[in-house]
């Protein structure tokens, strides 16, 4: 499956199962990616990232982080604020009291970002219009 069959099957807000399937996809294309850069496909990645996004379920926040840490290009074409589609303040809060060096990485980079004006007028809502009007 490239990014165009995941955008007609899944659409930008995929739900119940099929969040199920996207999550599978991303697992995969991440895994691939770690093993070497260009194996996995990171349109894709990115696409499904955006879909987690979407949803906002803060149990996705280490998921979408280990797919932006695959590998440099993975790292470049995931936003960093696509860990936060619960929020920037329920993101901090749950990395915060996740144990383990990824989530401690995790919270460090949306911190950096955050300080770099990265997160400046945030909003998931924001930023869900954005990533609507990229893939229209």
């Amino acid at each position: 499956m490239n990014e165009d069959d995941s955008l007609e099957r899944y659409g930008l807000r995929p739900e119940g199962d099929d969040l199920e399937e996207v999550r599978g996809l991303l697992r995969a294309h991440t895994e691939r990616e770690r093993r070497a850069q260009g194996d996995g496909d990171t349109l894709l990645m990115r696409l499904c990232c955006v879909q987690l996004f979407n949803a906002g379920h803060l149990d996705d926040v280490l998921l979408v982080w280990g797919a932006k840490t695959a590998s440099m290009d993975a790292f470049c074409s995931i936003d960093v604020q696509l860990l936060c589609g619960a929020g920037l303040s329920e993101t901090r809060a749950h990395l915060a009291a996740q144990d383990g060096p990824e989530a401690a990485a995790a919270l460090r980079r949306v911190d950096e970002c955050d300080e770099a004006g990265d997160f400046e007028s945030f909003t998931a809502e924001e930023w869900s219009a954005r990533y609507a009007d990229h893939y229209a």
